[in-house]
């Protein structure tokens, strides 16, 4: 359930409220609003005679219960978007972001090389795995710690933070403690202990849309990390896997529109993993954001021939500098700022 609390309702009002929900055995989480705050409880079914306890409380509005089986992402819980930050950058709430960079950290050259692409073309944030999961295990997995080291220098020498994945819940604390922004990829999309994990970090969270996850599903799996009062979450539709082998994924291009309807979390499309072809990337880029996106996250590389992973997607220089000359115009014309 939702408490409202009065438009100018005092600091102590506001505190009785969090005492009385914690001894009601609730878990309360709060929204500050431009106007009022909100305190999500959650917990067990509220009964009517809890509800109306609380109704009772100095300061408080009304109580609202959540029918959604995703209490804190739901639009019932907030009903304004939220607005993400990563480092200086912020998305959601009209402001489209566009993270760059190479699919794996390979070297210092290589990266470096990669991040001047993104950061000279407008993108707002460094994009690069250090630790990689592969479908095969004799795939390059990334450079691990190393790479970590080189995303930091990258960073200091462009200015952009980063965004970078994290595959298991050991390893969130040393990624945590270099990223801007943890990824959970798709393949991790229900392992709720590590979305768990990521929670606790308190850093923001992008979290990508498993292959065979329905929309329910993939909101229910960021609860996990919102319940850890970590409001700071990114979903991410990547594509999903159909009868369709013309891509690598089909990208749910309706996934967009109907979890902004759903949510109040910033939305993102990596239309590079759906595609799988370089050439089908600017399309998807530019329909996401026609869609409502709040932004995307693009593989980008020097010499996208000679990369040691997903080297079929990645985009050049060029064609970068292109998409995102595209890109502004569709952006503004959504009435969004890039």
């Amino acid at each position: 359930m939702v408490v409202v609390m009065q438009k100018g309702a005092a600091p102590e009002q506001r505190e009785r409220v969090l005492t009385e929900i914690k001894a009601l055995g609730f878990t309360p989480h709060v929204s500050d609003g431009e106007s009022r705050s909100l305190i999500g409880a959650i917990g067990p079914a509220p009964t009517e005679e809890v509800r109306d306890h609380l109704r009772a409380l100095p300061g408080v509005e009304t109580v609202v219960r959540i029918t959604k089986p995703f209490k804190l992402a739901s639009r019932e819980f907030r009903h304004d978007d939220s607005a993400v930050r990563i480092g200086d950058v912020a998305t959601g709430q009209g402001r489209f972001v566009v993270a760059a960079g190479p699919c794996g950290v390979e070297s210092r050259e290589q990266l470096r090389a990669a991040a001047d692409i993104a950061h000279r073309h407008g993108a707002q944030v460094l994009r690069g795995g250090a630790f990689k999961p592969r479908t095969s295990p004799y795939s390059f997995q990334g450079l691990g710690e190393e790479g970590l080291e080189l995303l930091a220098e990258a960073r200091a020498a462009t200015g952009m933070p980063i965004v970078t994945e994290v595959t298991a819940p050991e390893l969130v604390e040393t990624v945590a403690a270099t990223a801007d922004m943890l990824q959970i990829g798709a393949r991790n999309s229900q392992n709720f202990a590590l979305l768990a994990e990521a929670g606790k970090s308190g850093k923001p969270v992008l979290f990508k849309r498993g292959l065979s996850t329905s929309i329910s599903e993939f909101l229910q799996a960021a609860e996990y990390v919102l319940s850890q009062g970590n409001a700071n979450v990114v979903l991410c539709e990547r594509g999903i896997r159909t009868f369709e082998t013309s891509t690598r994924f089909t990208l749910d291009i309706s996934a967009v529109p109907v979890l902004k309807e759903l949510t109040h979390l910033p939305v993102w499309v990596d239309p590079s993993h759906a595609a799988g072809r370089r050439p089908l990337v600017p399309a998807l880029t530019l329909a996401a954001a026609a869609a409502g996106a709040d932004g995307v996250i693009v593989e980008v590389h020097a010499k996208p021939e000679d990369a040691k992973s997903d080297a079929a997607q990645q985009l050049d220089d060029g064609e970068f500098a292109a998409l995102m000359a595209q890109l502004r115009g569709v952006v503004a014309a959504v009435g969004k700022t890039l």
